[in-house]
């Protein structure tokens, strides 16, 4: 299967494999503010037309990956960066072309997993055939989230209590491959991401607040977010927006927390208006003993 070695040379186009989201856009113009050109894989039914119309691009869908080899190399990308929100498609979703069915039989391993199986799968895959996967933050630094406050807005020492208790159990879990979130209100733990994603646990957790099941007052608890130990940097590092902020505040916590230089905010002015607004604090930390620096 293998075509090619790696590539290693970090000039030339950068292809960019687009999920959901602004993130896409902020990582095309950093690399453009950079003197490189961009071109966009736009993901069908994931990626923004708003954000990927900018560009120079082409729509694809999942396993179309002989259209994707075919169109990279004649527009010369070798550097990759998968970027963006993107739901795990089943495999009835898939749309194998021809090349790609040649390839089943890792699909069919990859999938039989976790997400950080499926996504190494696929870096395997993609290097085999010549490319060079980087993380997203390594073209638009930016994008990570610095250590300390993003507001005026300050943790207090119960919310402190609960973002150490968070960023235990995320470590205990990471191993699992389960999710990249949970939610602590007064050391209880209220809720742990898994195959739904952070909106949706948010949501789960203020729908608990409607029906009374939660003890705690509004405004007492954290979302925490932070990489598993042992995750591939360049996909899928935990990301907050505007709608986390939303969902924070519709869940009635005083806040989120995001490890410090491992973690990605996507428009980071409208967050901070945002959590400046619903009255919820955004602070960078570090964990000792998982993922931080």
């Amino acid at each position: 299967m293998t075509e090619a070695r790696p590539a290693t040379a970090q000039s030339g186009p950068l292809g960019i494999i687009c999920g959901g989201g602004t993130l896409p856009g902020a990582i095309a113009d950093a690399a453009i503010r950079d003197g490189r050109s961009v071109f966009l894989f736009a993901i069908r039914g994931h990626a923004d037309p708003e954000v990927v119309e900018k560009y120079p691009h082409h729509w694809i869908w999942f396993g179309q990956f002989g259209n994707f080899l075919r169109i990279a190399r004649a527009a010369g990308c070798r550097d990759l960066v998968w970027v963006g929100t993107v739901i795990r498609p089943s495999i009835r979703e898939i749309r194998p072309d021809w090349y790609a069915l040649r390839l089943l039989p890792f699909a069919m391993r990859a999938f039989r997993g976790g997400d950080d199986r499926l996504l190494s799968v696929i870096a395997d895959v993609f290097e085999q055939h010549g490319f060079r996967l980087i993380g997203g933050h390594e073209i638009a630094p930016e994008i990570l989230v610095p250590e300390g406050m993003l507001g005026a807005l300050q943790p207090g020492a119960r919310d402190l209590a609960d973002i150490k208790r968070g960023l235990a159990l995320l470590h205990a879990t990471g191993p699992f491959d389960i999710g990249q979130a949970v939610v602590v209100a007064d050391h209880w733990v209220l809720a742990i991401e898994a195959a739904e994603g952070t909106d949706l646990m948010l949501a789960h957790v203020a729908a608990l607040r409607r029906q009374g099941r939660i003890r705690t007052p509004p405004g007492v608890g954290v979302l925490v977010k932070a990489p598993k130990p042992d995750q591939d940097r360049r996909f899928d590092l935990p990301t907050i927006g505007p709608q986390t902020i939303a969902g924070v505040a519709a869940a009635g916590l005083a806040g989120l927390a995001v490890v410090a230089g491992h973690s990605i905010i996507a428009e980071p002015a409208q967050v901070l208006a945002a959590a400046e607004r619903a009255r919820v604090f955004v602070i960078g930390v570090r964990d000792e003993d998982g993922a931080g620096p």
